[in-house]
């Protein structure tokens, strides 16, 4: 397993890292269903003075799957589970477009990251993406930042794309990246 570095900014993909994901897209507060352990390492990323920012594609608004006041109900559920234990989240960038839309922030194109980045002041040394995806991982190296794979949401069937280089860091879930984060912060 690689040893990852401590950064100053943690930016986490949502479904699939801190959320079940769905191949029929998270349509509802009720759908948004927290991995287990993933809020308690967010809480620990904060405890430990880690900003925590969220970079997410929601298309399923573009698709007219749900709107964005549904959007915002889910993001208002991962709020209150987070203070439950001791967790927030610093700032949340997401895209609802389509892919079709050629816009700049959809992931793999690296404009989320930048524009977080750009918002805590942090250059791409500081910063570190958690993800599920090659989207996840493609936006990471357009911003020229961190990157390491979950194998929970697309995790897994990412991992056997084969199409991650050899020293990605991989990790069963969120819980153990932030582990490995923490015990390198001593």
């Amino acid at each position: 397993m690689t040893t990852i570095l401590p950064s100053k900014l943690i930016i986490l993909d949502r479904d699939g890292v801190i959320n079940e994901d769905s191949e029929a897209y998270i349509k509802s507060s009720e759908e948004w269903i927290p991995i287990p352990n993933s809020l308690v390492a967010i809480a620990r990323l904060n405890q430990a003075d880690y900003p925590v920012a969220i970079a997410t594609n929601q298309s399923g608004v573009g698709r007219g799957y749900y709107n964005e006041a549904t959007l915002q109900s889910m993001h208002i559920k991962m709020h209150h589970l987070l203070k439950v234990v001791g967790g927030t989240i610093d700032h949340i960038e997401y895209c609802p477009h389509l892919p079709t839309d050629n816009c700049q922030c959809r992931k793999p194109k690296a404009g989320m990251l930048k524009k977080i980045m750009k918002q805590f002041a942090v250059n791409t040394d500081d910063t570190l993406m958690i993800g599920d995806s090659l989207s996840d991982y493609y936006a990471s190296q357009q911003a020229n930042i961190g990157f390491v794979l979950v194998k929970t949401g697309k995790g897994e069937r990412t991992l056997a794309s084969g199409e991650l280089p050899d020293e990605v860091p991989c990790y069963n879930n969120l819980a153990g990246v932030v582990d490995d984060i923490l015990g390198n912060d001593k």
